[in-house]
């Protein structure tokens, strides 16, 4: 039997891009140089998508303003989801301790990333079929394992990426003049960093614990238990 293995050191490398990949929020001001933002788009642009539809699609953004504006979005949309927090809070336990502490994360780094990339789902999307016929939104999936793919790349290369998708997508859709049955999905702050969480940025705030893989394996059927 032919063996396709990578070789161990290769194997270890792979293992390590996906355990030390990080959604980093603190970046350098340093530029990106432009070969190497080449070969991670070109890694996105390897990732699997169903019926080969490739719906991403990518707008680096390099006008100040155009980032300035997209910050604005972000912040907009930060403020509303601290209340909806505290919204779902209050209702839940009659205690609203989760929107200030929200307020206090850091959850983008757009003015200060190195590169900043706008993804979005293609427009004409209703005319691919092949694997979305029962599940349409297939065309989100595929859009991120292209960004999973940039990550890996990006550790790999020793940099940082951040996805955020705390923002109106049709106001940044209008904004970047997209066709209306476009949308975008994620704003990727890409860039140098001066050192990678050790653990997600959530986890070391305290905002959230992470859960072992063991309550997310069920065999058979589903576990109620988990």
């Amino acid at each position: 039997m032919q063996n396709h293995k990578f070789s161990d050191i290769e194997v270890a490398a792979v293992y390590r891009a996906i355990a030390e990949r990080r959604d980093m929020r603190h970046f350098l001001p340093n530029p990106v140089a432009p070969e190497i933002l080449t070969k991670i788009l070109h890694a996105a642009h390897h990732a699997p998508s169903v019926g080969l539809m490739q719906p991403w699609r990518f707008i680096r953004i390099t006008d100040t303003n155009t980032r300035k504006a997209i910050h604005q979005l972000v912040d907009k949309e930060r403020v509303k989801t601290a209340q909806a927090i505290g919204e779902y809070e209050n209702t839940a336990t009659g205690v609203d301790s989760k929107s200030a502490e929200f307020l206090r994360l850091k959850v983008e780094g757009i003015l200060e990333c190195g590169e900043l990339l706008v993804v979005s789902l293609c427009d004409k999307r209703d005319g691919h079929v092949f694997g979305r016929r029962t599940l349409p939104e297939m065309d989100i999936a595929s859009v991120s394992c292209a960004i999973q793919n940039m990550w890996l790349a990006a550790r790999a290369e020793g940099l940082g990426m951040g996805w955020v998708s705390i923002f109106d997508p049709v106001e940044l859709g209008t904004l970047l003049n997209m066709p209306a049955d476009a949308k975008p999905i994620a704003v990727l702050c890409l860039g140098h960093v001066s050192s990678f969480y050790k653990e997600p940025m959530l986890v070391e705030t305290g905002w959230a614990t992470a859960k072992p893989l063991a309550e997310m394996v069920m065999e058979n059927t589903w576990d109620t238990s988990k």
